[in-house]
């Protein structure tokens, strides 16, 4: 899940360390307008958990000319994430003290899915998260790998349950961010040389090669497939590559599939960079409309936000190296060159995309930027 974002820090430490808004790369090339930094792209992370403001959160922001999508997430076995209101307290009082560079992403709980009234109670919650500011609504991993009907059988997130949820969400011009399974390696035996095998080790709850009882990836891609080909008309973008984290070749084809999905960077560019480099660069450049930068970084109210700004501008300059330069360094004990994408394709990865697949984003900023 989001201590990922963390183990990648780790990993990172060995690298030099840039400045966001000021390191000096350059991506000028393809005739395309010179990019100097991070910053000069106005990022967009669009996906990360912070609950906790802070004057220097706030600075942070400001100084890298970034906005964020803060999103909240419902998981009973976890003692934060069990309390909706109190992480969508925290998450407002974010955006709000954000000087518009942050959005706030609700999500519902979906337990109680076979009580009379779910999907009414659902939608009003919604209705009203939507009404205060929320731009997206997350659905979650428990879904395929955690509730089960009384029936012993596992909810998915393409169940009939969940149909007038997507076609509200539609009606309201919102976008489901879906963070569905997990990366393969937690189907498969423990590999120390696995990007996820200290994850696992520590949190052996998350494993699905320990638990045999649960469905494979496979069927729950699947569901999830449908869940895109059944409601053309909601936007969904898939968290984590939509993992499918292993091959872009997988990503592709959803998009050539499904015109209504894309995919998030967050916690999984690791992955892109084991790739083959001119693949990956080749994919983005084709499917440039249809991926979108994020961390999954988190921030919980306990932090130390010092620390915790210092771990997420690491997490910044490593990514900016990959994406924006050919820097070649070393990752896991591989070399890695940087992709050094055209600009305008760094613009959309950056920002541009965020904007197109989550309508009014901005809006707040723009409003106060003409002073309307």
């Amino acid at each position: 899940m989001k201590l990922l974002s963390f183990c990648m820090v780790a990993a990172f430490a060995a690298c030099a360390v840039l400045t966001a808004g000021s390191q000096q790369a350059t991506v000028a090339h393809d005739k395309q307008p010179p990019i100097h930094s991070f910053a000069s792209v106005d990022p967009i992370d669009a996906h990360i958990h912070i609950y906790k403001q802070s004057a220097a959160l706030s600075a942070f922001l400001n100084h890298n000319r970034l906005h964020l999508i803060d999103i909240v997430v419902i998981d009973d076995r976890d003692p934060f994430y069990k309390d909706f209101q109190a992480q969508l307290t925290e998450a407002e009082e974010v955006v709000r003290s954000s000087n518009a560079h942050a959005s706030l992403c609700t999500t519902f709980s979906p337990y109680d899915f076979e009580e009379p009234g779910f999907s009414q109670r659902v939608i009003r919650q919604l209705d009203e998260n939507f009404a205060d500011g929320a731009i997206a609504v997350k659905i979650y991993k428990t879904l395929g790998l955690e509730i089960r009907n009384k029936n012993g059988m596992y909810l998915t997130a393409d169940d009939p349950v969940f149909k007038p949820i997507y076609e509200d969400i539609a009606a309201h011009n919102r976008t489901v961010i879906a963070h569905l399974a997990e990366p393969t390696s937690s189907w498969q035996a423990p590999n120390p040389s696995s990007l996820d095998y200290e994850y696992y080790k520590g949190h052996p709850g998350e494993y699905a090669y320990t638990h045999p009882e649960w469905p494979t990836k496979e069927a729950i891609l699947a569901a999830r497939d449908r869940l895109l080909e059944e409601n053309p008309k909601l936007r969904v973008v898939g968290a984590h590559l939509g993992s499918m984290e292993l091959d872009v070749d997988e990503i592709a084809k959803r998009f050539d599939r499904y015109p209504n999905f894309a995919v998030d960077t967050a916690a999984r560019v690791p992955y892109l960079m084991l790739q083959p480099r001119g693949k990956v660069r080749d994919f983005l450049i084709k499917y440039q409309d249809r991926v979108l930068y994020g961390t999954d970084f988190e921030m919980m109210p306990n932090t130390d936000v010092k620390k915790g700004l210092a771990m997420l501008e690491n997490i910044y300059a490593q990514d900016w190296k990959y994406f924006a330069t050919d820097e070649t360094f070393e990752y896991k004990g591989r070399k890695v060159t940087g992709l050094k994408l055209p600009a305008s394709v760094l613009r959309k990865l950056y920002h541009d995309n965020a904007v197109q697949w989550f309508p009014g984003i901005l809006a707040k900023q723009s409003s106060e930027a003409s002073g309307n």
